[in-house]
């Protein structure tokens, strides 16, 4: 997956093509208009800003889990026969750097204010990856440790993380009943929480997704919506023995979009949307695909190519 490095975080043209996409099908099966770039941005902003919140919540979380260290150190403290090991819970991870770092960072808590996360928080849920947590050899040489070091400080967040959250069937469908567009977002997320956790400080809650994504986006999906009756006449002749009316929809969508890069965005390498729109329609339509597209894009940009329609910059890249 090809990313950029924006403000201290990572997120894929890939991702931001897939949420197009959808855009584009929801708006072809309700036979919606598109009437400007400003309504295109409008439903682009909406994509990305949850998006955003997914982000936030995945880090929210983890920060309550961590947090849980207290709430189950008072509880065990207020049996009533407490044991010595009842009023000696360890909450190291509690004051963890970069938790603390997270509560006390007023953007962060802006950002989770804003997107109304703190009711979505299943704090069952939280106990049940806490208590899994503590019973792991990984916490308990974390805890014992002497010193704070901030290697392991993020080590151990990171585990909860990708072990605890990311592989748990039921934090999954937790993320999925509370974000519709989870799935598509999952593995981007996981590149966003590692770069966190690789600079911490160096992450920019404002630019989460930045300004140049958010255009891209729009004016992508403006263009191959305004532009589609001009893509299907340049697609029609190249599909030989196919019915236009019985490809898939999602396939005529993607070659669509391919097209506009090819000739409305000129950093963008052919060679590159041609790899990300087979890859998307792999993932997203039928087994055969990406085969398909491939062959009707690599007809099409020969014929571009030759009628000199495709202009490039010399700082193309993706």
């Amino acid at each position: 997956m090809c990313v950029h490095l924006a403000g201290g975080i990572m997120i894929s043209r890939r991702n931001i093509r897939v949420k197009v996409m959808q855009i584009l099908y929801a708006l072809e099966s309700a036979e919606l208009p598109l009437t400007s770039r400003e309504a295109a941005r409008r439903f682009i902003d909406q994509h990305l800003d949850q998006s955003e919140a997914i982000y936030i919540y995945l880090l929210y979380f983890l920060t309550e889990v961590a947090c849980y260290a207290r709430t189950d150190a008072q509880i065990r403290a207020s049996k009533l026969l407490p044991t010595p090991e009842d009023l000696n819970v360890n909450t190291k991870i509690a004051d963890n750097k970069w938790v603390k770092y997270l509560q006390e960072h007023p953007v962060f808590q802006q950002k989770k204010k804003k997107a109304l996360l703190e009711p979505i928080l299943d704090m069952d849920l939280v106990k049940k990856i806490y208590h899994q947590l503590i019973d792991l050899d990984v916490y308990r040489f974390y805890i014992i440790a002497a010193e704070r070091d901030e290697k392991e400080e993020k080590e151990i967040l990171s585990y909860i993380f990708h072990e605890l959250m990311m592989k748990n069937e039921e934090f999954d469908q937790h993320m999925e009943d509370n974000f519709p567009h989870w799935s598509d977002d999952r593995d981007m997320m996981s590149v966003l929480i590692n770069n966190f956790f690789q600079k911490p400080m160096g992450i920019d809650f404002n630019a989460i997704v930045p300004e140049e994504k958010r255009e891209y986006a729009a004016e992508l999906l403006f263009t191959a919506y305004e532009k589609k009756s001009y893509c299907r006449e340049l697609i029609t002749p190249k599909l030989e023995h196919w019915d236009p009316e019985r490809i898939a929809m999602i396939d005529m969508i993607l070659m669509i979009m391919a097209i506009c890069e090819f000739l409305y965005f000129p950093t963008i390498p052919t060679k590159v949307t041609i790899n990300e729109y087979i890859d998307i329609a792999k993932a997203y339509s039928t087994p055969q695909s990406g085969q398909f597209v491939n062959g009707i894009l690599d007809n099409i940009l020969k014929d571009l190519l030759a009628q000199e329609k495709i202009q490039k910059t010399d700082q193309a890249r993706n």
